[in-house]
């Protein structure tokens, strides 16, 4: 689908929702549209660094468990300290930068990993990633002994924690939560590095064609490993945003099927799974679709079966599309 595409399938998918849901279920109020613009931050964060992995000709299965650990991480360091005498309290700046940092340093040593293995152990994508999906989930859950984590109450009142908060921003629009603002501008900046940079070109290039790509002079190795530790910095800053979306809990079992959502955003925003081509502002058309389909399907009273059918249907139709468009063009 092209550009003009997308957008009029979001226009009909929220005029869809927003004419048959009950008036009722509130599906165009204040309350609602914050709540989707709440986790619209997440999945687009996320999605990011997906659609610079798939461009590139891989996949990362690992997303959701990613974001797990890293929303993990951020509580737990946000906890450190005795009983009383928590570290937030001496250090209420400079502890929640540190906990970002944490989580998004983990989520990038998750994205080493998986680069390093594809790269070395030459074994697809695939089953690198569906392997530390399962490790990654389960070493959130080690961190957090199988509980959640609770940090102090104080954390409430912090940047950190009111990401997602409308009522807290600085910029001169406050419907839009600081989150939002700060996804739009990873988007802008990651657009403009995929276009202008070596980089870019080159993560474009291994998609497009690596033997190809190889006999140009693109180190393989190191742009594979560099293309998921980057998409490892995107689940870690998404981790950040669950965090504060969950009201500054770490809950280990969170963001289960995480995965499939950003994937799909990237796909229905016209990232090929071949490898070679996408978008960063079609991958945000696609986590709006997404979480509309969310949304909406909740506030139509679907059940989940019936949620799970579509969002997959609309996979498949968003692939069976883009791939006839592409035959047309060969």
């Amino acid at each position: 689908m092209a550009l003009l595409g997308r957008l009029a399938a979001l226009a009909a998918v929220y005029a869809f929702f927003a004419i048959l849901t009950p008036s009722a279920k509130g599906f165009m109020s204040d309350a609602n549209t914050q709540l989707m613009l709440q986790d619209i931050a997440v999945v687009a964060m996320a999605a990011i660094g997906m659609t610079i992995v798939i461009i590139a000709g891989g996949i990362d299965l690992s997303a959701g468990s990613s974001i797990a650990l890293s929303m993990i991480t951020t509580a737990y360091v946000l906890n450190l300290g005795p009983e009383g005498g928590k570290l937030i309290l001496a250090h209420p700046v400079s502890l929640p930068l540190v906990a970002v940092a944490a989580a998004a340093g983990v989520s990038t040593l998750i994205g080493f990993i998986n680069g390093a293995m594809i790269t070395w152990f030459r074994i697809v994508p695939f089953i690198i990633t569906l392997g530390t999906m399962q490790m990654v989930r389960g070493f959130a859950k080690l961190v957090a002994n199988e509980q959640n984590i609770y940090p102090p109450a104080e954390v409430q009142d912090l940047w950190v924690a009111r990401l997602l908060d409308p009522s807290k921003t600085v910029l001169t629009w406050p419907f839009l939560p600081m989150a939002v603002w700060l996804v739009i501008g990873a988007a802008l900046f990651t657009a403009l590095f995929l276009r202008y940079t070596r980089l870019g070109r080159h993560i474009f290039a291994i998609g497009s064609n690596e033997k190809t790509a190889l006999l140009c002079g693109v180190p393989l190795a190191r742009t594979k490993i560099l293309v998921y530790m980057i998409g490892g910095i995107f689940s870690g800053l998404a981790g950040v945003l669950f965090f504060a979306r969950l009201g500054s809990i770490g809950q280990p079992t969170e963001a289960i099927g995480y995965e499939l959502f950003v994937i799909a955003a990237a796909v229905i925003g016209g990232a090929s799974l071949l490898g070679g081509r996408g978008t960063i502002l079609g991958t945000m058309i696609g986590a709006l679709i997404i979480t509309i389909l969310r949304n909406g399907g909740v506030k139509m009273g679907w059940p989940q079966y019936t949620q799970e059918i579509v969002m997959g249907a609309v996979i498949i139709v968003a692939v069976a599309i883009d791939n006839l468009r592409q035959r047309q063009r060969s």
